[in-house]
C-alpha cells in the first residue's frame, strides 16, 4: 500500500508523516531526496547552471534553495522548466527506494501530488490541513518572509480543492496527539478493510 501524502505548505505534513512511520510505514521525503540527492545530481546541477547561470550556487558550489525559489515563485514559466526538470528525477528515485526496500506499506510526500496529476500513483491519498492563519503564522516560525510564504501558498493547488480531491484528510489546528488520533483512525480503517479484502 503506498499512500499520498499531500496538504497545504506549512499544514505539518512532516510532523504527519512521522506518525505514519510510528505505525509501520516506509517514508519518502520528497524535499530531503530534492534536497539531497536531485540537486546534487550532476545533470541536474549542470542544467539548473546553463538555465539560471552562477547566481543560484553558493559559495561551495551548491545548489542555493533560496536563491532558486525567489526566481521560480515570481515566475511560473520558470517553475514550470524547474519542475520539468527535477520531478522525474525524484520519482525515478522514490521508485528505486521502493524497490530496493520491500515494505508492505510507504507514505510518500508530495506537496504537489494533485497540481501534477499523480493520484494515480497512490493507492490513497491523504491531505493535511490547517486554517489559513494558522498556516502562515508557522511558516514565519520557520523564518520564511510573510510575503513569500504568501507567494509560494499561491502557487499551489487552494486547499479547499486539495480536500475535495482527496480520499482522507487531516486536520492539524490542535495538539500533535490530536493529529496522531487522526492518523491511527486512517491507518486502523486501512488495515481493516484489508483484513476484510482476505476474509474468505
Amino acid at each position: 500500500m503506498v499512500i499520498g501524502l499531500t496538504g497545504g505548505f506549512g499544514c505539518g505534513k512532516s510532523t504527519t508523516a512521522r506518525l505514519f512511520v510510528d505505525r509501520g510505514y516506509g517514508h519518502i521525503d520528497s524535499d530531503r531526496i530534492v534536497r539531497e540527492k536531485v540537486l546534487t545530481a550532476v545533470d541536474v546541477r549542470v542544467a539548473i547552471r546553463g538555465h539560471f547561470g552562477d547566481g543560484v550556487f553558493d559559495p561551495d558550489g551548491n545548489v542555493s534553495r533560496p536563491a532558486i525559489a525567489e526566481i521560480v515563485f515570481s515566475d511560473d514559466a520558470e517553475r514550470a522548466w524547474l519542475e520539468d526538470l527535477t520531478h522525474p528525477v525524484f520519482f525515478d528515485i522514490a521508485r528505486a527506494t521502493m524497490r530496493e526496500q520491500p515494505r508492505e506499506r510507504w507514505v510518500v510526500e508530495v506537496p504537489l501530488l494533485f497540481e501534477k496529476s499523480l493520484e494515480n500513483w497512490f493507492d490513497f491519498t491523504v491531505c493535511v490541513a490547517c486554517d489559513p492563519t494558522l498556516q502562515i503564522a508557522r511558516l514565519e516560525q520557520r523564518g520564511l518572509d510573510r510575503a513569500l510564504a504568501g507567494k509560494r501558498i499561491s502557487k499551489q493547488l487552494p486547499l479547499a480543492r486539495k480536500i475535495e480531491l482527496s480520499d482522507f484528510v487531516l486536520w492539524n489546528d490542535g495538539s500533535t496527539a490530536f493529529l496522531k488520533a487522526q492518523v491511527d483512525r486512517i491507518v486502523d480503517s486501512l488495515e481493516h478493510a484489508k483484513a476484510g479484502a482476505h476474509t474468505p
